[in-house]
């Protein structure tokens, strides 16, 4: 049965962490309503390339534009089965926004599914929906997870963790893994 997710990105949200887990949903028929705050259907949002080069920490180029799909004020937290958090610097600043805070809240309350990657632990820290939680993410943002109360699930950058209807993982490799698991609390079946 097709699922009705609604994707909040923010600029320079991580180009993977954006485009494949929209494109995947996608492909398996499901609909995928992507928005950014004071943005509308048809406009575009720059994404960030991060790689991991041997620094300390990733690197970061200028990655795409991103067209969204659907008006951030027309969208209804009730309307949408799941909701889905790329990474990069978007949740920073994403979770200043009091109306993201309240989506990702209604998720939480409505248990439904909720799947975050790499910096989206900030903005589900900011709405403070991990207290007593599983959460995985980008290393450096273990101590949002913790400090909200979570348990930081500190796993291999390829791998991917589900507490409850929450799937998280520490960044874009973890892809296969974190669909994966996000599509089995979806309920998304695919045979071959």
């Amino acid at each position: 049965m097709s699922k009705k997710i609604l994707m909040i990105c923010g600029d320079y949200c991580e180009d993977y962490e954006t485009m494949v887990p929209f494109q995947t949903l996608l492909a398996v028929g499901h609909r995928v309503d992507a928005v950014c705050p004071d943005k509308k259907a048809g406009d575009t949002i720059a994404t960030a390339i991060h790689d991991f080069e041997g620094e300390q920490t990733y690197s970061e180029k200028r990655g795409h534009n991103f067209r969204l799909n659907a008006d951030f004020d027309a969208v209804r937290g009730q309307d949408y089965d799941a909701l889905l958090i790329p990474g990069g610097r978007g949740p920073e600043y994403l979770r200043l926004n009091p109306r993201v805070i309240e989506l990702v809240r209604h998720f939480f309350d409505a248990d439904k599914p909720v799947a975050a990657v790499c910096h989206g632990a900030q903005l589900l820290a900011a709405a403070g929906v991990l207290k007593g939680r599983e959460c995985s993410a980008y290393p450096a943002c273990r101590p949002d997870v913790e400090l909200a109360g979570g348990r930081y699930a500190d796993i291999a950058v390829d791998q991917a963790v589900t507490d409850g209807k929450l799937v998280t993982a520490p960044a874009w490799p973890a892809h296969p893994q974190w669909l994966a698991q996000f599509l089995a609390v979806l309920g998304t079946t695919i045979s071959h």
